[in-house]
């Protein structure tokens, strides 16, 4: 090997050495329904990398500190939502958040389940609720149509009409950070009112008047009270506060 493919061979691994390490505490609330009659916290010292992400300090604690810490997680790259929890009072999905952004060297993070669900044990609550919305808005391509011989067409403005709603992956963060959510568990809540309006600005799907009619009852986009806690809590950046908007125009515009 010549000098200088050693010295590329080395250098990732130099620079993952040079990465300053910290010690942290991850201070967890706690649920055993089978223990508990109240969640409780539980503290634990940590060592970890700037860089590291704070799913990462979750799993060291559970692999070599405490084995029945619960918690869900599944991709670990912020794709499949499994992971949405309240970090240092805000919701955020804990492969995405970076040590170094939620804890400084001596420093502590919380964690806790997100709210409005019923927590089942630790950081895991039930999802059931949540999805239960989801289904409520019919959340599929509906199109009674006699099928084209190739694709049902979109031009690119039609397409980029439901393209923001089109990237959420149904982590509950946003319908979690609701304050209406919290106190009234039947309104449907952000996420279900985003995965609505993919399908009612879609041009090729022909159920627009029916989701708009859930959209319009009690349970539905009248119930926002704008607060922009969906808005800020959203990990893909979603403009949620801004499409429950364009569906309660929609709403309006229907019933004109």
């Amino acid at each position: 090997m010549t000098q200088t493919q050693h010295e590329t061979s080395t250098a990732p691994a130099a620079a993952q050495q040079a990465l300053p390490m910290l010690h942290i505490k991850v201070k967890i609330l706690r649920f055993d329904p089978e223990k508990d009659r109240k969640a409780h916290w539980e503290t634990y010292a940590i060592d970890a990398q700037a860089g590291d992400r704070v799913l990462d300090v979750i799993n060291e604690v559970k692999w070599y500190q405490d084995h029945s810490l619960t918690f869900r997680r599944s991709c670990m790259h912020g794709i499949c939502g499994s992971d949405a929890m309240l970090i240092n009072g805000r919701n955020r999905l804990a492969c995405k958040t970076l040590v170094r952004d939620v804890a400084k060297d001596g420093g502590t993070i919380t964690i806790e389940p997100i709210r409005g669900l019923k927590v089942e044990k630790d950081l895991l609550v039930d999802m059931e609720p949540f999805f239960d919305s989801y289904k409520a808005i019919m959340p599929y391509f509906i199109n009674e149509s006699p099928a084209p011989a190739a694709e049902r067409i979109q031009s690119e403005e039609e397409a980029e009409r439901m393209a923001q709603s089109s990237n959420c992956i149904l982590c509950a963060c946003c319908t979690t950070s609701c304050p209406i959510f919290w106190v009234n568990g039947s309104y449907l809540g952000p996420a279900a009112i985003v995965q609505a309006h993919r399908f009612i600005f879609d041009t090729r799907d022909e159920a627009t008047e029916q989701r708009l009619n859930i959209m319009n009852q009690n349970t539905g986009v009248w119930r926002c009270r704008t607060a922009y806690n969906c808005t800020e809590a959203c990990p893909r950046d979603i403009p949620i506060t801004q499409l429950i908007e364009e569906v309660k125009r929609a709403v309006m515009y229907q019933q004109a």
